[in-house]
């Protein structure tokens, strides 16, 4: 185990959380680990003045960049929308010496109303997560992070009645921990289409 564990900001967006069963106690969990800084983005910034230079900040303070919130209308929540576009600047995450990013990892864990099956070529949605997720992995190849596949809870809508969310919140717990460990392996986790198959997989002993 590496005595320097990499940092772990996640920023966290969903702007119905009183009606959340899921992504909340996937954000407690977040909040209750010790190699993570979790941000309640709707709670920081109730009227979506961002503050740049403080989300600048912990960026260049972090190693390991993850976006959570749950898939709106094929895309993120908009404060997470206002976020990138005001916090991820020319000359500060591209352009000339616009490399603060540039090494850092990122990916997203999300939740999905609808099954896996339905995110595929010929499923209802037509699209898998990752390919929705496009516009994403373009910002993380334009900025320089290495972009890891999405961790994904399905079927978000019954996993509380199909007690699906507990399993879902430890595996959350030790991805985590393996990112804060350096003990993923990266390679793998930048090929799969999501992270939720076989993820113990890819913890490297």
């Amino acid at each position: 185990m590496p005595e320097d564990k990499k940092k772990i900001l996640v920023l966290f967006a969903h702007p119905a959380q009183e009606r959340s069963e899921v992504n909340k106690p996937l954000f407690t969990a977040c909040q209750q680990h010790s190699d993570v800084t979790a941000i309640d983005l709707y709670r920081e910034y109730p009227t979506f003045h961002i503050n740049i230079d403080k989300e600048q900040q912990r960026l260049r303070e972090h190693d390991v960049i993850i976006f959570m919130f749950p898939l709106y209308w094929y895309s993120t929540p908009a404060i997470l929308k206002q976020w990138q576009d005001l916090v991820l600047e020319y000359g500060f995450a591209y352009g000339p010496n616009g490399n603060a990013l540039i090494g850092k990892t990122f990916l997203c864990a999300i939740t999905a109303g609808g099954s896996e099956a339905a995110y595929q070529s010929e499923g209802y949605n037509h699209f898998t997560v990752r390919e929705l997720l496009q516009p994403l992995e373009q910002t993380a190849s334009l900025t320089g992070m290495n972009y890891l596949s999405p961790f994904v809870l399905f079927s978000a809508r019954n996993a509380v009645e199909e007690n699906r969310v507990n399993a879902h919140i430890t595996n959350l717990r030790h991805l985590l921990t393996a990112l804060a460990e350096d003990t993923l392996d990266i390679e793998t986790a930048r090929s799969l289409p999501v992270l939720n198959s076989n993820l113990s997989d890819l913890f490297i002993a």
